[in-house]
């Protein structure tokens, strides 16, 4: 068994257990203007809005806004656990993403309420202007309505990395490494001036999975890319570069469903075959190519998994999440014995998986590090779809102080 946050084992027979009344556990609204209790009616959310500019800087949009990994939770969801799926298509076709789920505009989002949708996934990228935040139309059903998905405005907060960052070290307690902000040319040269020792990563504030990230080896190719950083509306944050194996830990949030209070992490999963020194983004090589469950004997001999989940956890604590995260950390050496240090916290981990037809090959570090307790895809969606929370709730949430 896997060492997991809090000594709270999570046995796979009783998750399983669990799961197969998934379908009977809930109880929440089934229409804007009358609220009745109800089994669970699902739709799924991508990213349609454009983020926003945020104190100058734009995090930059997935292509297809996560439409492929939405509708591999739409489909699974219907047609694995069984649970009743609201489709802006009469008539889905397995082979097309967006016949299985809604923008997340305000209209497309009342759209599936109007359709009794009684839960929201939002597969998509918050902010503190986003409709699921702001919408008066949704004000009545607030308390009913549940969502898989952060608080928006969290999400605003912590797509920032160095607002996490800052964060993590004036709490304590954490692995990080140092780490210098570059929000202008004046800052870039004072850096420069600064830095004696490469390579380090150059990599923006409010990133997306590899996009824009970059091991610089020299003075001149870390200017060239700041620069290019800067020149994208994107401030940078220089940090030290670990040589060590690379791993990533998936944070679960507590679920009342599943009788579960605290936070607690899946095994650790290790990435290698990176490009350049950075994994490499998962829509160019699939997961399943570059990374591996750590295996529970590993986790027995080395005390460094235990401790790094155990950061893991507590970051997800103080940060308040309401839905699963996924943390990067990394060995500070190359010592197989070196102890871990997080160096990326993602709010909305990929969730791809198989299910649908051409998707067999699908995965994501999430559903890799599930099958270490046990879980498969369906049975991962479900224990995700067991812990939303109420939109009220998610909107009400306040900034750790």
């Amino acid at each position: 068994m896997y060492a997991l946050s809090r000594s709270h084992q999570v046995q796979p027979t009783s998750v399983l257990r669990l799961s197969a009344c998934t379908c009977r556990s809930f109880s929440a609204s089934a229409h804007l203007s009358r609220f009745e209790p109800t089994l669970p009616r699902v739709a799924v959310l991508y990213q349609e809005l454009d983020p926003p500019l945020i104190n100058g800087i734009r995090k930059p949009k997935k292509p297809g806004g996560y439409k492929d990994s939405g509708a591999d939770i739409a489909y699974v969801l219907k047609y694995r656990c069984g649970l009743d799926v609201v489709t802006p298509s009469s008539s889905p076709d397995p082979w097309n993403d967006a016949d299985w789920v809604f923008g997340d505009t305000e209209s497309s989002i009342l759209s599936a309420v109007n359709q009794r949708a009684t839960h929201l996934w939002a597969n998509t990228i918050l902010f503190a202007n986003h409709p699921l935040q702001t919408s008066k139309k949704l004000n009545e059903a607030a308390k009913h309505l549940k969502i898989v998905g952060q608080p928006p405005k969290l999400v605003e907060l912590y797509d920032d990395k160095n607002y996490v960052n800052e964060l993590l070290r004036l709490k304590g307690g954490y692995k990080l490494p140092s780490a210098q902000l570059v929000r202008n040319e004046d800052e870039l040269a004072n850096v420069l001036s600064s830095r004696r020792q490469f390579p380090v990563v150059g990599k923006p504030v409010r990133g997306r999975g590899s996009h824009g990230v970059k091991v610089c080896r020299t003075g001149e190719e870390l200017h060239n890319h700041c620069k290019d950083l800067l020149s994208q509306q994107s401030s940078v944050i220089v940090e030290d570069y670990l040589p060590g194996v690379e791993g990533t830990i998936t944070v679960m949030p507590p679920s009342q469903t599943s009788g579960i209070s605290d936070y607690w992490a899946m095994p650790v999963v290790e990435r290698f075959n990176h490009a350049d020194g950075i994994a490499p983004y998962n829509g160019a090589v699939a997961v399943t190519q570059n990374s591996r469950l750590v295996t529970a004997e590993e986790h027995e001999r080395d005390p460094n998994y235990g401790d790094i989940q155990r950061q893991c956890v507590e970051a997800a604590t103080l940060l308040q999440t309401t839905a699963p995260i996924r943390v990067d950390v990394r060995r500070i050496s190359e010592a197989k014995s070196s102890p871990f240090a997080l160096f990326d916290v993602n709010m909305k981990p990929n969730m791809t998986g198989p299910g649908r037809k051409g998707r067999e090959n699908q995965a994501s570090l999430t559903a890799l590090a599930a099958a270490g307790v046990g879980w498969d895809y369906p049975t991962l969606l479900s224990k995700i779809l067991e812990s939303s929370s109420a939109l009220h709730d998610l909107r009400n949430v306040h900034p750790p102080k």
